[in-house]
């Protein structure tokens, strides 16, 4: 289950819903005039509010800022992401720390909107770096919450996400993936692995660079290559108008 903890200064934890707005997301919220990072409810799928983290602060592509709804974050390892099927369509972890949003909600999202991805991520010695794609969707999960992921610009961390564009997610318990055994049991993680992985940000956090284990780290590969565990990274949304 998602846990988000009671007691969070107020300033990083609101609700600008009324009976008139209910934002589907944090660009919503951002357009009412919200622009500092935090936590926020918002309601993608009718009356029911979802605690999200907004990132009111990061630079798109048009040099607007803010608005990006964070569905992945990986920071501090503190969090178990080698986690079954359940657990990922409903989402888990903490908002305020790592957490993964819930595929559930990342479908209700972007059914009926367009949205743009961003991935930023950070090594151990403090590089930077990240990826942008100008198109990003997923499918119900009758079609297996299928990735649609195109339009790719560099941030300097390279395209590792391209090469799993169309394909659904994989968890230990669910092989949906086109290898020949489960990739998620393989690399222990949870992802949209093809044969398998270019990216594995759900995988284990080991903190650098670790090849007594292939591939298996919370890695970017155009980045940092497969062995190399990242500081942090995080996926996040925002609508294209």
């Amino acid at each position: 289950m998602m846990l988000v903890f009671a007691v969070l200064l107020p300033v990083l934890m609101g609700s600008v819903a009324t009976d008139e707005f209910k934002p589907v997301d944090c660009s919503q919220i951002n357009t009412k005039g919200q622009t500092v990072s935090g936590i926020y409810s918002i309601y993608p799928a009718g009356n029911i509010p979802v605690w999200v983290y907004c990132d009111m602060v990061t630079t798109g592509a048009d040099d607007d800022k803010g608005g990006w709804t964070v569905f992945q974050r990986r920071m501090d390892g503190i969090i178990n992401f080698y986690l079954p099927w359940n657990e990922y369509k409903r989402g888990f972890g903490a908002t305020e720390g790592e957490y993964w949003l819930g595929l559930e909600t990342m479908y209700q999202l972007t059914r009926n909107r367009k949205y743009m991805l961003r991935v930023d991520m950070e090594d151990f010695t403090g590089s930077k770096g990240y990826a942008l794609y100008s198109s990003f969707s997923v499918d119900s999960e009758a079609d297996g919450y299928r990735l649609h992921v195109s339009g790719f610009k560099d941030g300097g961390a390279g395209d590792s996400l391209t090469y799993h564009d169309g394909q659904k997610f994989t968890t230990f318990d669910k092989d949906q993936d086109a290898f020949g055994k489960n990739c998620a049991k393989e690399y222990l993680g949870a992802f949209w692995y093809t044969s398998c992985h270019y990216a594995n940000p759900n995988g284990v956090y080991t903190r650098g660079e670790d090849d007594n284990h292939v591939a298996i780290a919370n890695a970017w590969y155009h980045w940092k290559n497969n062995y190399v565990g990242l500081k942090s990274i995080s996926m996040k949304i925002r609508s294209v108008s």
